[in-house]
């Protein structure tokens, strides 16, 4: 059991290496950006995270994803790596808020061929124990578009619940929380403090 809680100022300026079963979160970093560059590009990838496809030329994405890198506050951006060392997507908490103590979440497996094998949910459960076990953070919230049945079912296996819904332009979205005192699986309940 871990004693003093970090703060999120403390994760921000030296974020962890968190392992699971099957991934390794560790900080972004430079060499990344071109697999970032190819799924920024990619229809159906775009297509699932209610966005659209860049059409920057790599140049300007770098130029663009080294300015993102510089000024990303309350922020923890992570890639997600299999454990042979390979580059397969990215996670990350944003939007946090240390008032509320809550943070909101993102992930995407950028390479298809990791698709559909569970990566997501061990990314889900290792960095919410972390979080949860680590910092003063009560609550993850995240949105999906509502049609995403997968995601959403990958979200409720690791034990988000739907809260609302919400419509950005064009796009409607299921939005999902995880609270720290509703946290139901025991290896969770197990490592966490209170």
């Amino acid at each position: 059991m871990l004693g003093r809680k970090s703060s999120i100022n403390e994760l921000l300026t030296n974020p962890p290496v968190l392992e699971g079963k099957k991934i390794k979160l560790r900080p972004k970093r430079f060499s990344d950006v071109f697999n970032d560059y190819l799924w920024r590009r990619d229809s159906e990838l775009c297509y699932l995270d209610a966005t659209y496809p860049i059409t920057s030329s790599f140049e300007e994405f770098v130029r663009l994803y080294t300015q993102a890198q510089n000024d990303c506050q309350h922020a923890l951006r992570f890639a997600i790596e299999a454990l042979d060392g390979k580059h397969i997507g990215n996670f990350g908490y944003f939007n946090i808020d240390e008032k509320k103590n809550e943070a909101e979440m993102g992930i995407m497996i950028g390479d298809k061929k990791y698709w559909d094998q569970n990566y997501g949910v061990d990314v889900i459960d290792t960095a919410i124990t972390h979080i949860f076990g680590n910092t003063d953070i009560k609550r993850i919230h995240l949105k999906t578009l509502d049609w995403n049945i997968r995601a959403q079912k990958c979200f409720s296996k690791c034990g988000f619940v739907t809260c609302g819904k919400l419509r950005r332009g064009e796009f409607s979205f299921t939005l999902m929380d995880m609270l720290r005192s509703s946290i139901n699986k025991p290896f969770l309940k197990n490592s966490l403090t209170t």
